[in-house]
């Protein structure tokens, strides 16, 4: 095998097959990428036999085609340190040439056909998706999951796919963050189990999905979950356990309170009044009165901290202990010059956050001490 190649073009399709996980893997050959080349088309392939990745890398000078195994740390470097634009790899079956016009490298390989097969997205039946609003979902439900949790089902992302529809969902028990959208399907596709994708898979996806890209299609199946965009198709099998009934989750805003807030300003004052809290004591008390939101912050032997921001309220006093970590990484994922609504009720309710876009976010409340 023989190719010439833009080192930095497949330097960056291999940082994304090395973001498969092989930490625990039995077999030592999963902890390299395979790279075939056919025509003038390169392909990366990484898996872990729990999720994998094939990465199309176009625009190759494919010499004699075959494959070839590359050490996914040592490839890395070589790729990432090279002063080259241009790189040769050549393979003999025994050992692996890299090289430009002022580096050389050689390391041993092993036999490609042990690799495990990744074949490519021939899925009859599935939903498309704009690629720019799926990696949003992605950015604004990931960060709710809990992957340390032992309910294995709240390591990842619940995907419901409905006719003219997605809604993606993420939870900790704690929090619950729910994205909804357009997709379309096609060949009758839809979910009717619980789809939930691990955590470490969707961050792959969203870091496979090329800022340019329009459309994906994605296919759920029993066990597993296939997605392909213009140069990628990944697979990972799907989280085991049943999802919370998530819905359930949701009080109802009939009866409660609704504020506009600012999302900057807003996150600058979480950010602000949870300086003094600690590990043992992370709470922050967040009480809505006429004309402005008050965040009082304390923690043992830290000191206290207080905030004030105006606000469009008139009425009686709401107090509610709230985690503002859990505020704050919320409104990450927001334009700061966007706003949103709370809903608030009392101490003992769940608070509820909407945007204009279709995005809900819970947050349970702390103990009032």
């Amino acid at each position: 095998m023989k190719l010439i190649c833009e080192r930095e073009r497949l330097l960056q399709a291999f940082q994304i097959a090395a973001g498969v996980p092989v930490a625990r893997t039995p077999k030592s050959i999963l902890e390299n990428v395979k790279l075939e080349a056919i025509a003038d088309v390169a392909t990366l392939m990484a898996t872990d036999l729990e999720m994998g990745v094939r990465i199309d890398v176009p625009g190759i000078q494919v010499e004699a085609g075959g494959s070839v195994i590359l050490p996914i740390k040592r490839g890395g470097m070589i790729l990432r340190e090279s002063p080259d634009e241009k790189l040769t790899i050549e393979s003999d079956g025994t050992s692996t040439r890299v090289y430009g016009q002022r580096s050389e490298f050689q390391l041993p390989t092993e036999n490609p056909d042990e690799f495990p097969n990744i074949p490519a997205f021939q899925e009859e039946s599935y939903h498309e998706v704009s690629a720019r609003f799926f990696r949003e979902m992605v950015r604004r439900t990931v960060f709710a999951t809990d992957a340390e949790s032992s309910h294995y089902a709240l390591g990842g992302v619940l995907l419901e796919l409905a006719e003219d529809s997605i809604i993606g969902v993420g939870t900790d028990g704690r929090r619950l963050a729910v994205q909804q959208g357009p997709g379309t399907s096609f060949g009758g596709h839809k979910t009717v189990e619980s789809t939930v994708i691990p955590s470490k898979a969707v961050q792959l996806i969203e870091r496979a999905i090329a800022d340019n890209e329009d459309n994906i299609q994605l296919a759920a199946r029993e066990n597993s979950v296939v997605l392909k965009s213009r140069h990628s198709t990944i697979f990972s099998r799907l989280v085991e356990g049943r999802y919370p009934r998530w819905r359930d989750v949701f009080p109802s805003r009939g009866e409660m309170v609704k504020i506009e807030m600012p999302v900057g300003p807003f996150l600058a004052a979480v950010r602000q009044a949870a300086i003094v809290t600690s590990d043992e004591r992370r709470g922050v008390d967040f009480t809505f009165s006429d004309g402005k939101l008050t965040l009082a912050g304390h923690g043992a032997d830290i000191g206290e901290s207080r905030v004030e921001l105006p606000i469009a309220y008139q009425g009686q006093e709401i107090p509610v202990k709230l985690d503002p970590r859990y505020l704050a990484d919320f409104l990450r994922v927001l334009d700061p010059e966007t706003a949103i609504t709370l809903h608030v009720r009392n101490a003992q309710s769940a608070i509820i956050c909407d945007t204009t876009d279709n995005y809900s976010y819970v947050i349970m409340p702390l103990f009032r001490e």
